[in-house]
């Protein structure tokens, strides 16, 4: 998401491309799902995603299980 896309305030789920260092939103929602935890992000508090496996994930934490979880 850069500065020039217009936030949305929507209630629903939304769906991202995750490419580096930022996303494209491809459906409108104001959250995604943590890809280990379920746990719902806002799309403000997102920093944490996979480029190749193309998922958000809460945290740090949640980031590296995934990662160990494919090694």
């Amino acid at each position: 998401m850069n500065r020039f896309e217009p936030k949305f305030t929507g209630g629903g789920e939304a769906q991202l491309e995750y490419l580096d260092a930022d996303y494209k939103i491809v459906k409108n929602g104001s959250f995604v799902r943590c890809a280990v935890t379920g746990k719902p992000i806002a799309l403000d508090d997102l920093k944490y995603w996979s480029i190749e496996r193309q998922e958000p994930y809460a945290s740090a934490l949640e980031a590296l299980k995934a990662e160990l979880k494919v090694l």
